[in-house]
């Protein structure tokens, strides 16, 4: 563990770190100097007791300077769980949170809905949206992939904005019910008929087959 670069954690953010949480910059103590991004380095305490083994997400220069994000993600953890308090859930952004939920400004899980105050969601950011996509949430990544994205061309509804989607006309439906109903008035053209007006409709039938057959033979016969 000597070989590995260092990373000092507050005592508040161990507990989190052992139960899997990536470290972040408020929880951030003290680091050493040259660590890389994707370098791996060992979490201790301020103790020096080993915490984890975890994968940097931010360099040495990133770190003096950023005042948010994650510096690293938990590769093997190695410390037991619960040898430090849970401190993780009373900070004043988890705090305002859990307030919000109560109030109905936020779902039972955290998102955001329509009574969600439009600051919360310019400055709140999400952690756990998928890599890649900063500052969107779980329901906007589901719309984007799903191609309709109000004002992108060529991701389906090409509309920029809701007026244009209010004032849209509507695309009549198909007339599947006429359609039918016409097919069923053919099918129901001999309706009614007697067996002897069946029969005779049947011979008729027969007879302009075999003139239609033997007009074909003549003409091959002409043409030979």
């Amino acid at each position: 563990m000597t070989t590995y670069k260092r990373i000092v954690v507050k005592d508040s953010a161990v507990n989190a770190v052992c139960y899997g949480a990536k470290l972040m910059i408020p929880g951030l103590l003290r680091y050493e100097a040259g660590i890389e991004v994707y370098e791996e380095v060992v979490l201790i305490t301020t103790k020096g007791e080993a915490i984890a083994l975890a994968i940097a997400q931010m360099s040495t220069v990133e770190l003096s300077s950023c005042d948010h994000g994650v510096v690293a993600k938990v590769k093997r953890c190695i410390m037991e769980r619960d040898l430090y308090p849970r401190r993780w859930g009373m900070g004043p952004v988890a705090t305002e949170k859990k307030k919000m939920k109560e109030s109905g400004k936020l779902d039972k899980y955290g998102r955001t809905n329509e009574q969600t105050p439009a600051a919360w969601k310019k400055e709140y950011k999400d952690f756990n949206a998928p890599e890649g996509v900063n500052g969107t949430t779980s329901e906007q990544v589901a719309t984007e992939a799903a191609g309709v994205k109000e004002g992108i061309p060529g991701k389906g509804n090409e509309l920029t904005s809701k007026a244009d989607v209010e004032m849209a006309e509507p695309i009549p439906p198909v007339p599947v019910a006429d359609a039918d109903g016409e097919k069923k008035k053919k099918k129901r053209k001999h309706e009614g008929e007697t067996p002897e007006e069946k029969a005779e409709r049947k011979r008729k039938k027969k007879e302009k087959k075999k003139a239609r057959e033997s007009a074909v033979t003549a003409d091959d016969d002409d043409s030979d």
